[in-house]
């Protein structure tokens, strides 16, 4: 079963410094029917303007990994962590038992686009963490980025889920092989491509199941992100 979610169906706000969709219920966003898939309960594609940003908040038990499309964006909190994030690079944020943080873009006149990406963690009152590390290089191939092991060098989350990222030259092809005792769930990024022959564009999203092969065949550059989660 693939499931697609068009960006068009997405939540949607704008709050002038901030322009946001949410694959899932999010904020003012509710929909019963888009409550997350499995453990992947957000995903929100912010578009943040020139010296604004999120002010200091808190979170709880969750597993925080942000994404950057283009431009930076400045995290600060309560554990002592300073970074700035760019594209190619991959941050997570464990709120465990708690945390607080802010995030501003720091640039006076280029506009940051990320994504924000909540995954429930396997166990609630965990230590608060931080991790950031730049993504390995690579065309045409699956990059693990996060994982409950650290495998690959990839950045540690607490919870029984993978993350990919892959970008693909017009006209490549991936496969990914997936147990079709799980979950997963694939955003694009960016450009055009066929999950399986069904037709993705910027934004879509794909809820996955009872699946043990997905062919990526790309239209145009692209790039998409590939949960393999729990049922």
């Amino acid at each position: 079963m693939i499931q697609l979610r068009p960006s068009a169906s997405r939540g949607f706000a704008d709050h002038g410094w901030l322009v946001a969709r949410h694959s899932f219920s999010f904020a003012d966003y509710y929909d019963p029917a888009e409550m997350g898939w499995g453990v992947l309960r957000v995903i929100n594609e912010d578009r943040v303007a020139p010296g604004k940003g999120f002010a200091t908040h808190g979170h709880r038990d969750m597993e925080i990994v942000t994404y950057v499309i283009e431009g930076a964006l400045e995290h600060r909190d309560s554990l002592g962590n300073g970074e700035v994030i760019r594209p190619g690079e991959v941050q997570r944020m464990s709120a465990g038992s708690g945390v607080r943080h802010s995030e501003f873009n720091p640039s006076s006149s280029e506009a940051t686009h990320l994504l924000q990406i909540w995954i429930e963690p396997r166990e609630l009152g965990i230590a608060p963490g931080y991790e950031q590390q730049a993504l390995a290089p690579g065309e045409n191939v699956w990059r693990l980025i996060a994982s409950p092991d650290a495998a690959r060098g990839s950045t540690l989350i607490h919870q029984d889920a993978s993350l990919y990222a892959a970008c693909l030259a017009s006209g490549a092809v991936l496969d990914y092989v997936l147990d079709p005792a799980r979950l997963a769930y694939v955003h694009l990024v960016r450009g055009e491509l066929l999950l399986n022959g069904l037709p993705m564009r910027a934004g879509d999203g794909a809820k996955i199941a009872s699946e043990s092969a997905l062919r990526f065949a790309a239209g145009e550059d692209s790039e998409v992100l590939l949960f393999d989660l729990p049922h």
